[in-house]
């Protein structure tokens, strides 16, 4: 196993781990942005207002793009299980 393929390997699999939390981060992010927008408008300031609605965003997210998330994982760890032959 050469530096090259350990480098080549950890970049894909930063990148499934990017591609793979991405849309979920994102959902957290503005659901947490517009509850923070609502909290500043009508100055509520109670801290558990914000838990709910991102639990919810986060479990509809995870429900859309759960199989897409799972395919990339897939795709990685079989590319992976690919590789495991050359590397003798």
């Amino acid at each position: 196993m050469t530096q090259t393929m350990v480098l080549d390997i950890m970049r894909n699999a930063f990148f499934t781990i990017i591609k793979v939390s991405a849309p979920i981060l994102a959902i957290a992010l503005v659901v947490g942005l517009l509850i923070s927008i609502l909290q500043a408008t009508t100055q509520i300031q109670e801290q558990t207002l914000s838990f709910v609605p991102k639990i919810i965003a986060v479990m509809l997210g995870l429900i859309i793009f759960g199989s897409f998330m799972l395919n990339s994982l897939i795709n990685f760890f079989t590319n992976l299980y690919k590789i495991i032959p050359t590397l003798g």
